[in-house]
């Protein structure tokens, strides 16, 4: 009972945190999710050195991170046009650092090299990218606006609502009826998700799409549902890359920063593909 009164006020706080983040202002926003992309960063870099032979550097690759986020940011939202410089030139920190990550390595002495440069470069493509990609979804055209760009919050919100509405429907479901039609997803990977929990789970991101659409017309009806369908499925697919993940390194969560929920790659582990799914997904609509 106490496990799960706490992990019931984590669980509130850290959904109440998100939406009133993403709501508020693009400040917000962007500080709430460029420290999430650092120590969702930090944290992978932590369970991966536990790795005989593995060596990234924790530091380094949380700047990157960081610098990544930020160098979006400022190219997403229009501020490189504002402050008159050439917008490919908010990358070039980040780039600096990944050079350095990849030659430190060369001074190492660690026969193992080309290990810890190929869980370096994943903080950065599996953990840190997907972050910073968020503000390409977050940030649309508008020719009217000062900066070329408008802050539209319910696109980052819905990859989240979407998100929740699956894993909520796909728990449901497959908790009424998993026993009954007992086919898994993914049996070598986790046990416990089922066929029918994921259709579920996407039936109602679907529907979440629809009730959006009511209130958000920037797209069709089909297109928000479209939108729902997209996330669910890349979401169960985030969900269990992750679970891979773990179950190679012998570990049962990523952390525990969160009480009762585990780490920060637990709880963001299925937008880490949902992500630059929904990016993919927006750029087509609006490319039509």
């Amino acid at each position: 009972m106490k496990n799960l009164v706490l992990r019931t006020i984590t669980g509130a706080a850290f959904v109440a945190v998100l939406v009133a983040s993403i709501v508020y202002s693009p400040f917000t926003f962007g500080a709430l999710f460029a420290a999430v992309s650092a120590l969702s960063t930090l944290e992978f870099c932590r369970i991966v050195n536990k790795q005989e032979g593995v060596r990234t550097n924790p530091f380094i690759c949380v700047l990157s991170s960081i610098l990544l986020y930020f160098a979006f940011f400022a190219y997403s939202c229009g501020y490189a046009n504002a402050m008159l410089i050439i917008p490919s030139s908010v990358f070039l920190p980040y780039l600096v650092t990944i050079a350095y990550l990849l030659v430190s390595h060369l001074y190492s002495e660690r026969q193992s090299a080309l290990a810890s440069w190929a869980y370096t470069m994943m903080s950065q493509v599996y953990v840190a990218l997907p972050f910073a990609l968020l503000n390409c979804v977050a940030f649309v055209p508008y020719p009217m606006g000062p900066l070329g760009t408008a802050y539209v919050y319910m696109y980052p919100l819905a990859v989240f609502l979407f998100l929740w509405s699956s894993d909520t429907g796909a728990y449901c479901v497959g908790s009424l009826l998993g026993k009954k039609i007992p086919y898994r997803l993914f049996p070598s990977i986790s046990p416990n998700k089922s066929w029918i929990g994921s259709i579920g789970g996407t039936l109602l991101a679907v529907g979440v799409g629809a009730i959006i659409s009511r209130y958000e017309p920037s797209l069709t009806l089909l297109q928000w549902m479209g939108f729902g369908l997209v996330v669910a499925v890349f979401g169960t697919w985030g969900d269990l890359v992750e679970s891979q993940i773990k179950r190679q390194l012998g570990i049962k969560d990523s952390g525990n920063v969160l009480p009762g929920h585990g780490g920060f790659l637990d709880r963001f582990d299925s937008s880490l593909l949902a992500i630059p799914a929904s990016l993919v997904y927006i750029c087509t609509i609006w490319g039509m």
